[in-house]
């Protein structure tokens, strides 16, 4: 593909455009909150988003600025930008994604060797391969460094002993990006980074059901599991220095979004109306509830721009910054509070669990108001963040360290 810059961004919005005309299947655009939903499920996709998905990867479209050499689009970040603008114009949602795409293969982009990413990045870019994180075991959670989980050095392989929990979409991953003590005479200097297959002989995944009726975290135990010694990403006893950057990437996709599609204008607003009622202009009845909505929609769309801003500053400053404890903080108070809004319209019907009196939305919202209140703790709690933000981007005193 030609490598469109500065005025010749109009010649790629117009291939960009008869790209999507061609490869898009029109009947998904009809329903985009459907088509989200579908992506974000276990299940993997069928009929007309399989399609759309096996197009996007092939096409590298699904991640529009990886490097072209391992099967990613090569676009610049002016022209993801057009990309991003053209798909949310059709209604097309981004089908690429999971960890392997925010995460991992961010992480192996700037880490792994050349032979890593020849035989991972191919596989990330068409989603054809599932990833998932073990990093948290039950005695390391907030303290990380402390994990246990060991690899013992076996000459041509690594034995890999332990167990990791809250591992999301264990149970349906195909690999596994891992820390494991490699040296325990040190914490953080002790610790290595590496990659292995999920089905294989000594991998136990037990799914944990939560509150919210789903289960999509797990239990993963190793029981003499053999990783090859090539499966290790960055230097030995180096992993911690790779997580970090990892946890960069994986809260600056904490964004509320998915793909290039735009929130919906006015789409709790319009629910809303169906319960609380409409005045003689056509506005949703109760002002103060309309004014609220109003509002998380402004923070919901100042969040997505500064995202965009901030990841377009990441590609000048070799990646995430620390602002990303930021945005994760505030895409989880901003997806909490529209949570609760839901509820509050709903009144009694958004309290709903099971049974033919409530709609499947209703019973959902429940349920998402619920599983929502983990993410002010996974992926680093609101506490660990604001303690990032104070000393990192605040330049505030350590006060544990000054008495």
């Amino acid at each position: 593909m030609a490598d469109f810059g500065g005025a010749d961004l109009e010649g790629f919005r117009t291939q960009a455009r008869e790209w999507l005309e061609a490869n898009f299947p029109k009947s998904l655009g009809k329903d985009v909150e459907a088509q989200q939903t579908a992506l974000m499920s276990p299940e993997k996709p069928a009929g007309d988003l399989a399609l759309w998905k096996e197009r996007m990867g092939a096409k590298g479209w699904g991640t529009p600025t990886w490097p072209a050499a391992y099967g990613g689009g090569g676009l610049s970040p002016a022209e993801a930008r057009v990309l991003a603008q053209e798909m949310a114009a059709v209604g097309a949602v981004n089908p690429i994604g999971g960890m392997g795409v925010g995460m991992f293969g961010p992480t192996l982009l700037e880490y792994g060797t050349e032979e890593q990413k020849k035989k991972y990045i191919p596989d990330i870019v068409t989603g054809k391969i599932r990833w998932c994180q073990g990093f948290s075991e039950p005695g390391a959670g907030s303290d990380l460094a402390s994990l246990s989980t060991k690899a013992e050095d076996k000459g041509d392989y690594w034995l890999v002993n332990g167990s990791k929990i809250w591992t999301s979409g264990g149970q349906y991953a195909d690999m596994i990006f891992c820390l494991v003590r490699t040296d325990f005479t040190k914490k953080h200097e002790g610790i290595s980074f590496v990659v292995f297959e999920m089905h294989q002989p000594g991998v136990e995944v037990r799914p944990i059901k939560l509150i919210a009726g789903n289960s999509p975290f797990c239990e993963t135990f190793f029981t003499d599991v053999k990783v090859p010694k090539e499966n290790l990403v960055g230097p030995l006893n180096g992993g911690w220095t790779v997580a970090k950057r990892l946890l960069q990437h994986e809260r600056s996709g904490m964004n509320g979004s998915r793909g290039a599609t735009a929130a919906r204008p006015d789409a709790l607003g319009v629910v809303a109306k169906k319960y609380v009622g409409a005045d003689e202009q056509g506005r949703l009845a109760d002002s103060d509830l309309r004014t609220r909505i109003v509002m998380n929609e402004i923070d919901q769309r100042a969040l997505q721009q500064t995202v965009r801003r901030a990841a377009l500053e990441a590609k000048g400053n070799s990646g995430p910054s620390a602002a990303t404890s930021i945005m994760k903080n505030a895409n989880m108070k901003v997806a909490q509070d529209r949570a609760e809004l839901t509820l509050e319209f709903m009144g009694h019907q958004g309290l709903g669990w099971d049974g033919a009196e409530f709609t499947e939305e209703e019973r959902t919202a429940v349920r998402s108001w619920l599983s929502g209140k983990a993410g002010s703790i996974y992926g680093g709690s609101n506490e660990v963040q604001n303690n990032i933000i104070s000393k990192r981007i605040l330049g505030l005193p350590d006060l544990t360290q000054s008495h």
